[in-house]
């Protein structure tokens, strides 16, 4: 598979993080070429650090991994969906998920 028809457009894609189990959505990164192939061939997620500019493999420090079921790109090939196996936390602030503040409700009226 050539992986650059990813990343025509940037050199950075979002990925979105979603447990294969629950299909919760756990968390949104970015990933390059360099960490897409990388999770490709370890079937752990690899994303690309835009603060730190670098690679960082999810749960190497923390135990935290993320063992990959599936990647689905989305219908312009600018975003992905990866379904995980996670084992503890997704977020680095100990929670499950990184979206787990409480929602914004929005007035239809």
């Amino acid at each position: 598979m050539d992986l650059r028809q990813f990343f025509t457009e940037a050199e950075l894609i979002p990925a979105i993080v979603q447990d294969a189990f629950s299909d919760e959505v756990l968390m949104l990164a970015y990933m390059n070429e360099e960490s897409l192939k990388l999770t490709l061939e370890s079937g752990y997620t690899w994303f690309y650090s835009r603060s730190r500019k670098e690679l960082w493999n999810k749960g190497a420090v923390s135990g935290h991994l993320q063992k990959v079921r599936s990647i689905t790109p989305d219908c312009d090939n600018d975003t992905l969906l990866i379904r995980v196996e996670q084992t503890g936390a997704a977020c680095h602030t100990g929670n499950i998920s990184c979206f787990y503040r409480k929602g914004m409700l929005m007035n239809n009226e």
